[in-house]
């Protein structure tokens, strides 16, 4: 018997469908991340743009394991305790990576670990630093979590001179404690991106909306103007996808045309770079908006 209390799923349109990930530079890279032991946002967070950006010989490298201990809504990465175990050698097959795949441009991120008394700041920094001392050329931008508000843990990490701090605010703030962990907090979030960018230590700082789950245009637009009075150069947005059924649902499937107009929006409110489609993550296309 159909339940009539319960709205149907909403049907995943055709603009949301994508090839499926497979090509020589995809293969290529795989077995790369595999033999140094390494892991990436991509795999662990099932990202919809796998197949572009690993066929384009480029991806998002995780640090500090892929055990996650906040269990925020809307993410596929696995929960639970690492028990406070860090891999001290990571940095450097991090660093050998970029430089064996000939990366100049790299996105650095991590899962949240407040098992450690800095957050995983130090592996943070220790990644960055490797990276320039054998990639000289090299970008990174470093895709942190909110070391719980501590200010001390962030600035460890901008020390280490990234190219480019971010840190994803994720949902409008009506709809926080319902996407988010219960330990992250809108203002928390801001205060990351306004200290980094008051610190003076890093160029660029950047965060991410994902949109679909019943946020209102104002809604949207009150975050683009918070995210901004922080100082933020750089603002994408892309659609969520539900991963699993144990995950919040889709309350709207967003069309192109509107993400284009929210674009739009954002660039009038003084954004120095906006990425804004069905298919952008916070990753998605860095290098380019970084350039």
């Amino acid at each position: 018997m159909i339940d009539l209390t319960k709205p149907a799923p909403v049907p995943k349109p055709e603009w949301l469908k994508v090839r499926l990930a497979s090509g020589p530079n995809y293969e290529h890279l795989k077995a790369k991340v595999k033999t140094l032991d390494l892991h990436t946002v991509c795999q662990e967070a099932m990202c919809p743009n796998i197949g572009e950006c690993w066929g384009a010989g480029t991806a998002t490298i995780m640090i500090l394991g892929d055990t996650c201990t906040r269990a925020c809504h809307f993410c596929n990465v696995k929960t639970g305790s690492p028990r406070g175990e860090v891999d001290w050698l990571e940095p450097r097959r991090v660093a050998e990576a970029v430089r064996d795949m000939g990366w100049k441009y790299l996105v650095l991120t991590a899962v949240d670990r407040d098992d450690l008394a800095d957050g995983g700041a130090a592996i943070f920094a220790g990644t960055v630093r490797m990276i320039h001392k054998l990639v000289a050329d090299a970008k990174v931008e470093c895709l942190t979590g909110d070391f719980a508000g501590d200010l001390a843990a962030l600035d460890i990490v901008l020390d280490a001179q990234p190219e480019v701090l971010a840190h994803n605010l994720e949902t409008v703030p009506r709809l926080q404690s319902t996407v988010r962990d219960k330990r992250a907090s809108f203002e928390q979030s801001l205060s990351i991106l306004r200290h980094a960018k008051e610190s003076g230590k890093v160029r660029y700082t950047k965060t991410s909306l994902m949109l679909g789950f019943g946020e209102g245009d104002e809604e949207i637009a009150a975050t683009m103007d918070a995210a901004r009075a922080a100082g933020v150069d750089i603002f994408t947005m892309g659609q969520y996808l539900r991963p699993t059924k144990r995950h919040l649902e889709v309350v709207e499937f967003v069309r192109p045309e509107k993400f284009t107009r929210l674009r739009d929006v954002a660039l009038g409110k003084g954004f120095r770079q906006v990425v804004s489609s069905p298919l952008s993550r916070s990753s998605y296309h860095a290098e380019q908006a970084f350039a």
